[in-house]
């Protein structure tokens, strides 16, 4: 039976070679960390790679829409304290919207909803549509005038998914297919200077469409 040589001490690594290696590693880690780690998930391009890379636009994308969520729910929470048994009258308008929203349907049948809306600069805007696990709707929406932010999602009690992201978007149209049971739909911000006009349509498997 042979067993190898025990390797002479002059092939060992000496403990200048371990350092630099340690040295070398490290300084890769935070090269990596400044022109990938931080343009891409938060915007943060010290060294301008990220932004010839194109990850500097989806980190501030991403850093963006977390904060408008956060504040959309912090926004939800807030209106979801109920204050007196008397009906509010913000209640009863977006009732009678959601109504007008989801009786809504284009003459020529090709779409099932059709609902146009404005946002103001700064502006968002929610539209759901309440959806079976499995269920698939099509839809396409446009921007007249400008562009938007959007964050298309899901929501149930213990349940959220993101669908898609985009900055700076003119329009989008796809078919959404539900995750789960909830509420599956679209966020929209306007960052621009003035108004812009968007245009939803839908058809598909869902029981209601409205605002939150």
């Amino acid at each position: 039976m042979y067993n190898s040589d025990t390797p002479l001490q002059a092939e060992l690594p000496s403990s200048k070679q371990l350092m630099k290696s340690t040295v070398l590693a490290v300084i890769a880690a935070i090269v990596l960390l400044f022109t990938v780690v931080l343009p891409a998930e938060y915007g943060i391009d010290p060294t301008g790679v990220g932004k010839m890379l194109r990850l500097t636009e989806m980190g501030q994308v991403k850093q963006q829409l977390a904060e408008e969520a956060a504040a959309d729910a912090a926004g939800l929470l807030a209106n979801d304290t109920p204050t007196s048994e008397t009906p509010d009258i913000d209640d009863v308008a977006e009732q009678a919207m959601d109504t007008t929203l989801t009786d809504t349907a284009v003459a020529n049948g090709q779409w099932r909803d059709e609902i146009p809306f404005t946002l103001t600069p700064g502006e968002g805007l929610e539209i759901k549509m309440k959806m079976a696990a499995g269920d698939k709707t099509e839809y396409s929406w446009v921007v007249t005038g400008g562009d938007v932010n959007f964050d298309t999602h899901g929501d149930a009690p213990g349940k959220a998914i993101s669908y898609e992201k985009g900055r700076g978007v003119a329009a989008d149209e796809g078919v959404l297919e539900a995750a789960f049971t909830g509420n599956h739909g679209w966020f929209w911000r306007n960052r621009g200077q003035s108004d812009v006009q968007v245009v939803l349509r839908t058809r598909g498997d869902y029981s209601t469409i409205k605002t939150m």
